[in-house]
């Protein structure tokens, strides 16, 4: 009798294994960072880093098609900073909104909770996409910052000063989608966010 051989399995490879290692990242990813902390132990963000890392090289993000993908609401539920107020806390939201049609952002940080629409500290800018390759590239330019309170009707209590940029400022958005966002700072600072559909962002960017 002569035996008879099974051929090894297939090793998945080419695009579409390369799409399957990316939404495996990306699962794992959004499940560390809306589950956990900046206060995280190291392996926690030694991890964090190594999926962010690999899903720069498998799902970059190009701003030039991803506009529309890129504003909203955004909750910063990581960073490489020691930074304070890049801290992510249970009591804290640190939120970032997008309007890049309309070349407009706001840094919002204030309480968690019922408490959030009363105050919080806020930053205006003006955001433009880079035209450069590889089209990651936004600059920042801060115009005012101070308090947002809570809106009445059509109008929001605001007390904002002029704020002073002696510097260009800008970020680069290395991944994006639908429910995620990575961004690299000018000073090497590591971003990792998730989108609030919860919140609309014509209730902040009138």
């Amino acid at each position: 009798m002569r035996a008879v051989t099974q051929a090894p399995p297939a090793i998945p490879h080419g695009p579409a294994a390369g799409a399957d290692e990316a939404q495996a990242c990306r699962q794992e990813l959004l499940g560390l960072l809306r589950g956990g902390s900046s206060g995280a132990a190291a392996p926690a963000a030694g991890r964090i880093e190594a999926l962010i890392e690999r899903l720069e090289h498998l799902q970059p993000a190009d701003l030039t098609a991803q506009a529309d993908q890129l504003a909203g609401v955004w909750e910063l539920r990581w960073s490489s900073s020691s930074l304070p107020y890049l801290a992510v806390r249970p009591w804290l939201e640190n939120l970032q909104l997008l309007d890049p049609a309309g070349g407009r952002a706001l840094n919002l940080l204030r309480p968690a909770g019922p408490l959030g629409p009363l105050a919080g500290i806020a930053v205006q800018a003006s955001i433009a996409v880079a035209p450069e390759a590889p089209h990651q590239r936004v600059s920042v330019r801060f115009e005012r910052g101070g308090w947002l309170g809570p809106r009445f009707g059509d109008q929001r209590l605001e007390l904002f000063r002029q704020v002073r940029q002696s510097f260009p400022a800008w970020l680069d958005v290395t991944v994006l989608d639908d429910a995620l966002r990575v961004s690299r700072g000018q000073n090497g600072t590591l971003f990792a966010l998730v989108r609030r559909p919860d919140l609309a962002l014509a209730a902040f960017l009138a």
